[in-house]
């Protein structure tokens, strides 16, 4: 049976140089069709912004690698995280982050939707999105790359599939 991403509106924020003050952004929704329809995409969904593995590992793969991953016929490569648009665009700033779309999940909705919403209170966060991602081909989920042990306070944070390397491979081999 064929599975598709939940139909969401992400609250996301674009710089709007017509709002006064140090922070001159507005809010701009964001739906599933806009992001996903007509169009062939990767995601990966981590964790949270500013952690240890997504932050030196995993984001900075798919930015490495973005150029490779759009010449397979990917349209835009995506990485969501259940942090707000704030930290999300912070997040993105401090590391450089040119290429990849960083989409804040803020509610956790989207991630909800998925099924890949996991407490991590043993680490202080809350609910946040399993480590995974997935290549989307016009709001079809084409694969999915979930990371083992999906379980609520995970004691470890595996990082062994859902990585860039291992996306552009499969892209490679799906041609």
């Amino acid at each position: 049976m064929d599975r598709f991403v939940p139909d969401v509106v992400f609250k996301t924020r674009v710089r709007d140089e017509s709002v006064g003050g140090p922070n001159p952004f507005r809010w701009q929704d964001r739906t599933t069709d806009e992001l996903f329809k007509g169009k062939r995409v990767v995601l990966f969904a981590l964790p949270g912004a500013f952690t240890p593995t997504c932050s030196s590992t995993h984001l900075p793969g798919y930015e490495e690698l973005f150029d490779q991953l759009r010449a397979q016929g990917v349209d835009s490569v995506i990485c969501l995280s259940v942090n707000d648009a704030f930290v999300m665009f912070k997040w993105g700033k401090d590391l450089g982050a040119s290429k990849v779309f960083l989409l804040p999940d803020g509610s956790g909705e989207f991630t909800r939707k998925m099924g890949m919403l996991v407490a991590k209170d043993n680490l202080g966060f809350g609910l946040r999105s399993w480590r995974y991602s997935m290549v989307v081909n016009d709001k079809k989920i084409e694969k999915m790359f979930v990371e083992a042990g999906f379980s609520d306070n995970c004691g470890s944070d595996p990082f062994e599939v859902s990585d860039a390397k291992t996306m552009l491979a499969y892209l490679k081999s799906a041609k």
